[in-house]
């Protein structure tokens, strides 16, 4: 009777056991090669560890176990007990893929389910640029430096204007009307200029100060109307005491320009609204020198000229089209009047063209975004500018607005209605006598800020 259970054969019984010659089986015999566990439960993926190639069993001890694809991969130590299974002494390459030559894998999977196995923390990672925080930290500091430079800009402009206007001290106002009432005089103050400069600009030297154009810019609901007022307009000079004299003078009848030589830009704007019932908010002179050096500040003023244009006693000398002009030479163009057959009034229509164009220049992106133009022009602009002294940067920066939309929308340029060009005074020679019903309804239009409807023809 053999001593192998049913189902042994002969051959496994001379392969692995001895046999005995009596009937009773042999004791059970230690065979520690063979292990008689029972099989473990299915494995889950382990918990991430540090490294690769390595597990932790459950007693805290490391092993490399082989994974169920047969190689030796990630994975956890699952023998009971916390002791490893004894196959635990492969080398690790990699982590784990199909079976290369000697039993290495290679590729990007191990062992596990599905031939993966899983993968424990990676090391400390250096995380990318965060490129939107850093954008929104530029803008925001971009921002914050461009309102430091603006409001910086603000009070060093608003610094140099020179407010020597006192208009609180004109008598008998009227009231104040709808819109904004600018008034705007070119005088022909020599201040600042050389000798050379005034045989170059055609000055001449003549002493004091005489109002060479004087215009209201209105601005309101119905567009901006630039109203020329003639200087040899004949109008009444409300009384007034002189500045310097002391002594007092008179209602009277003159020239417009008069009231500017005697009692300066407090009485011209008293004699302006004594004459026209509108109240005057702002006023802003500058001379002959300011006016050239904002002009070359600027690079110079292109002007479009219907016909050539040539006049001794100013200067100017153009030919037809279109053309740049310096500083120099648009103070020529300002001034020049003898060639035009209407003289004064032609010279008006060219100052009001010169200065709207002169505004939209200055107002442009080319100016106002450019530092290395902005800054000269304020600077050289606001030194010989003269204002009233309520008259903010804001005011001023409106009034130029007011000035380049004098062409455009709702906007016109006008000269007061005019009778008589050559009206004979008895001390005064020829003045320019207003067309009294014609001026009163401009007047009044422009007071309530209504859309003028009156012509100067």
């Amino acid at each position: 009777m053999s001593n192998w259970a049913d189902g042994r054969t002969d051959d496994r019984q001379d392969r692995y056991g001895n046999g005995a010659a009596n009937a009773e089986p042999e004791g059970a015999r230690a065979m520690p090669q063979i292990r008689r566990t029972a099989p473990p439960p299915p494995r889950r993926p382990a918990e991430p560890t540090p490294g690769y190639g390595r597990a932790q069993g459950p007693g805290g001890g490391h092993g490399r176990v082989p994974d169920q694809g047969g190689g030796y991969g990630d994975g956890a130590a699952h023998a009971a007990g916390g002791h490893d299974d004894g196959y635990n002494t492969g080398q690790v390459y990699g982590r784990g893929g199909p079976a290369g030559p000697g039993g290495h894998r290679h590729g990007p999977t191990g062992g596990g389910p599905g031939g993966r196995s899983p993968r424990g923390p990676r090391g400390p990672r250096t995380s990318a640029p965060d490129w939107r925080k850093r954008i929104k930290i530029g803008g925001i500091a971009f921002i914050v430096a461009l309102l430091t430079v603006s409001v910086g800009t603000y009070f060093w402009a608003d610094s140099k204007m020179r407010r020597e206007v006192d208009l609180g001290q004109l008598k008998d106002r009227p009231a104040a009307g709808e819109g904004t009432n600018y008034l705007i005089v070119g005088s022909d103050s020599r201040e600042g200029l050389s000798d050379s400069d005034k045989k170059e600009l055609h000055t001449g030297s003549a002493d004091g100060k005489r109002t060479d154009s004087m215009m209201i810019v209105h601005t309101g609901d119905n567009g901006t109307t630039m109203l020329s007022l003639p200087r040899d307009s004949y109008v009444t000079i409300p009384a007034f005491t002189g500045k310097k004299s002391g002594k007092s003078f008179p209602a009277a009848t003159h020239k417009l320009n008069q009231a500017y030589a005697d009692g300066g830009p407090e009485l011209l704007a008293q004699t302006i609204e004594f004459n026209t019932g509108l109240r005057i908010d702002h006023y802003a002179e500058i001379g002959f020198g300011g006016f050239r050096n904002l002009v070359d500040a600027l690079g110079g003023v292109e002007m479009c000229l219907d016909k050539p244009l040539k006049d001794r006693d100013s200067g100017a000398d153009f030919k037809a089209g279109c053309q740049e002009l310096n500083g120099a030479q648009s103070l020529a163009f300002v001034r020049q009047r003898h060639q035009e057959a209407d003289q004064d009034l032609g010279r008006m229509r060219n100052q009001q063209k010169f200065l709207n164009t002169l505004a939209n220049q200055a107002a442009s992106p080319s100016t106002i975004l450019n530092p290395f133009r902005l800054y000269p022009v304020i600077g050289s602009g606001l030194d010989t500018l003269i204002v009233d002294k309520d008259m903010e940067l804001w005011d001023l920066t409106s009034m130029f607005w007011a000035m380049k939309g004098a062409t455009g929308g709702d906007g016109k340029q006008m000269t007061v209605p005019i009778a008589s060009a050559n009206f004979p005074t008895r001390s005064d020679g020829v003045a320019v006598k207003w067309d009294t019903a014609k001026a009163k309804q401009l007047f009044d239009q422009l007071k309530k800020d209504e859309k003028v409807t009156v012509s100067d023809k």
